[in-house]
């Protein structure tokens, strides 16, 4: 489960975030590139956009409960 102390200081502000136990699986940035970048830098994914609209929230939503490494996290409705 992601954790917010683990928090990669690469990710855009906002309620969803990469933690540092990403494996850079891909499977975010595949099925939801809008929201998720890999950071070349740290061979990791990041956020690089929050969702919006509660049709992006699906997508970032799917992104998060399909994570193998359980390393995207939501902070609900903090933004």
């Amino acid at each position: 489960m992601a954790t917010t102390t683990e928090r990669l200081p690469q990710n855009i502000l906002g309620r969803y975030y990469v933690d540092s136990s990403c494996v850079d699986c891909d499977l975010c940035r595949a099925n939801a590139s809008t929201f998720f970048t890999r950071d070349d830098e740290i061979g990791q994914s990041v956020v690089h956009r929050q969702p919006i609209t509660p049709e992006e929230v699906l997508l970032a939503e799917d992104a998060r409960e399909g994570c193998p490494s359980e390393s995207i996290g939501n902070d609900g409705d903090r933004v």
